[in-house]
């Protein structure tokens, strides 16, 4: 096995810088505490061994406590690499000069430090303008290096993440609006350069009065350069760092987009023994707060695993394989339609595409990739050929039934998809292995086409076993009952008078219309499907009609409800006296005729009657001398009865007053003629 090792990997100028002068006062100052102000560095493992010494990490809102808890004996308080916030420097010089027993010493990385003069003496002139100019910072926005140095910009400040984030925000409202000031742009020392410099170009472009400053730590640079170099070259790349440090982080992406294979390595023990066989090429890189110790030890760990490895394949190398054996094997290479494996063998293993699966619908070809490890049993060995055929759906078979059969004694729901309809049922495929679903435990009303369900996932319950033959039988009936009892539940510890429900019209009797309220029924009498008179509930709604409906009353131990259809908004008599008061003119439908007047219908639900003599502007001896049933006509409204809700309707008092204003326009007219 080859191991490349990066010449950037570990400790960076500023962590080592900080590293060495925290031990240096420890060792001159045995009986002083020392605190940092949070984590010196992003580094467990160094972090811990700081604090087995007693050099220990707080916040800076906790130094006032500690402080008191010191008393008399000395407190060296230490700024990490990251630096801190403006304000936390101007409070230590205050606590310092108050409190002659504690010395700070700041260990702030000179690249950040550096940052920290830019931010501060480019944003200087505008300290009494600060709406004048923005500073632009590439970096983590949550990252203490940032918040540090967003502390220092006397003016308007914004952070952004990546490039995509950055050039979003050139194109809203307010990066638009921004464009006539000054831009500062700085970004986080282990930032990625690619990424910044796209930030760089998209300001120069767009803000031209702008002042841009490369504060990318230069070792940053080198190692990302030189991990995305080893990555291309490695079969597996192990990035040593904490996870919560950014420039390890960063170098994880990296490799990660050039080697599968790539590993955060916190610790030796994180080493992936499995991948590290005697032919592969092992790259390392490492974060600017892992120290070298780490690295080292990894690189050990890793030789070690190596000639283990290698003595194990050595030794299997000249062992016998005979047909029935399990093996496990790592994919060399991919044909056609087959699978190679280095099986740990004299033998090379091949693993045909119809050997790995049962399922119709896998796409086999794109399930395993060189590198992946699988688990096969040997159907034929020919050490003449050098090769053994292998197949994985027959140990893949055994293990998924006895999935099967533990899912039938636990009474564990599967999910598959059908891919099969039959006569009698269909067939569900359900970790490799086809079940038969009958018919009758579909789901599906009997009546309907089993078609329907091709294709289609489902969840089942297993309900029958056949151990010799290994067949079982699923349900989906059975979910879906489970199902249903289980909303049932959920529904009738919910329900109270008033609630309002969207449901389905399921089905009609003559007095009342059956509505699904998802998995629970309720009854609308067809006294409240309308304010008027009904015959039949199919009159105001429709099998699977969605209607919105709310609960009277319920008795839960009889599980019925009773609901609700019709609101006052749907009243005739309040939609009439909304839209119609007396002295109006509608127009009205002949819906009825009696001796003493007709009945004319003015909206649908409210009748006016046209009284007799008020139908015309003479005597009638019968209204269907003037009138006829269907016919409309104009009628003023002369009268409202609220209480006994009757409306009084008027012929005659539209056809006298059209003659009135006939007979006014000829008087009108002959005293024109006159003068």
């Amino acid at each position: 096995m080859s191991i490349r090792i990066a010449e950037n990997a570990g400790f960076c100028f500023g962590v080592r810088r900080a590293m060495e002068t925290v031990q240096k006062l420890r060792d001159e100052n045995p009986l002083a505490r020392i605190v940092t102000l949070g984590e010196l560095i992003h580094n467990p493992i160094a972090v811990k061994s700081l604090s087995d010494q007693g050099i220990t990490a707080i916040e800076p809102d906790e130094l006032p406590g500690v402080m008191e808890e010191c008393g008399n004996t000395p407190l060296i308080v230490v700024i990490r690499t990251h630096g801190t916030l403006k304000s936390v420097v101007d409070d230590l010089r205050v606590y310092q000069a108050s409190h002659p027993d504690m010395t700070v010493i700041d260990c702030t990385c000179p690249f950040v430090s550096k940052i920290h003069r830019i931010a501060e003496t480019e944003s200087a002139p505008y300290k009494d303008h600060p709406k004048d100019a923005v500073g632009i910072i590439y970096g983590d926005p949550n990252h203490p290096e940032v918040l540090g140095i967003r502390s220092r910009f006397a003016c308007e400040t914004r952070v952004f993440e990546n490039s995509d984030e950055f050039r979003a925000w050139t194109e809203s409202p307010e990066g638009i609006t921004f464009r006539h000031k000054l831009f500062i742009y700085v970004s986080q020392t282990t930032q990625k350069l690619a990424d910044c410099k796209i930030c760089q170009d998209i300001l120069r472009k767009l803000y031209t009065n702008a002042k841009i400053f490369d504060t990318i730590c230069n070792v940053t640079e080198n190692r990302q350069t030189e991990t995305e170099d080893i990555a291309r070259w490695a079969d597996v790349m192990l990035v040593i760092g904490g996870r919560g440090s950014s420039n390890t982080q960063k170098l994880y992406a990296i490799s990660k987009r050039h080697c599968e294979n790539t590993f955060f390595v916190e610790s030796p023990t994180d080493v992936p023994r499995h991948l590290l066989a005697p032919h592969i090429r092992a790259g390392i890189t490492a974060g600017a707060s892992t120290p070298d110790s780490i690295i080292q030890e990894v690189k050990r760990i890793m030789s070690e695993i190596m000639e283990e490895n290698f003595a194990q394949m050595l030794d299997e190398s000249f062992k016998t394989l005979n047909t029935g054996d399990v093996v496990k094997g790592v994919i060399t290479s991919v044909c056609a339609t087959e699978f190679h494996l280095d099986i740990g063998s004299k033998v090379t293993g091949i693993l045909s595409f119809n050997d790995v699966t049962d399922d119709p619908t896998a796409d086999v070809a794109n399930m395993f990739k060189v590198g992946d490890e699988i688990e096969a049993i040997a159907v034929r060995v020919s050490d003449i050929d050098g090769v053994a055929t292998l197949s994985k759906k027959k140990i893949d078979n055994a293990n998924n039934w006895s999935e099967i059969v533990a899912a039938f004694n636990d009474g564990t729901i599967l999910t598959g998809k059908i891919v099969d309809t039959l006569e009698k049922g269909v067939i569900v495929m359900i970790k490799g292995m086809k079940i038969f679903v009958p018919a009758s435990h579909s789901g599906l009303p009997r009546e309907a086409d089993l078609k329907e369900l091709q294709g289609t996932t489902q969840r089942v319950k297993i309900i029958d076993i056949n151990e010799q033959r290994r067949r079982a039988v699923a349900s989906i009936r059975e979910v879906l009952k489970a199902e249903r009892a289980e909303k049932e539940t959920a529904f009738w510890s919910d329900i109270e008078v008033g609630k309002e429900y969207d449901g389905v019209v399921k089905s009609f009797m003559p007095y009342g219309a059956f509505v699904d309220l998802g998995g629970v029924d309720g009854m609308v009498h067809t006294s409240e499907l309308s304010w008027k008179r009904i015959k039949h509930p199919s009159d105001v709604v429709a099998i699977g009609e969605t209607i919105h409906v709310y609960v009277k009353d319920f008795d839960a131990e009889k599980k019925r409800i009773s609901l609700g259809y019709k609101t006052d908004d749907m009243n005739p008599w309040k939609i009439f006296t909304d839209k119609y008061q007396e002295g109006d003119v509608a127009t009205v439908k002949i819906v009825n005729m009696m001796p003493f007047g007709a009945f004319a219908e003015i909206i649908p639900g409210v009748d006016g009657l046209i009284h007799i003599s008020q139908i015309a502007d003479k005597r009638i001896n019968n209204p269907a001398d003037v009138l006829q049933k269907g016919q409309e006509v104009d009628a003023k409204i002369i009268g409202i009865d609220m209480e006994n809700k009757k409306v009084s309707l008027s012929i005659r008092a539209l056809i006298e007053a059209a003659a009135a204003e006939e007979e006014a326009q000829i008087v009108e007219e002959a005293a024109v003629e006159a003068e």
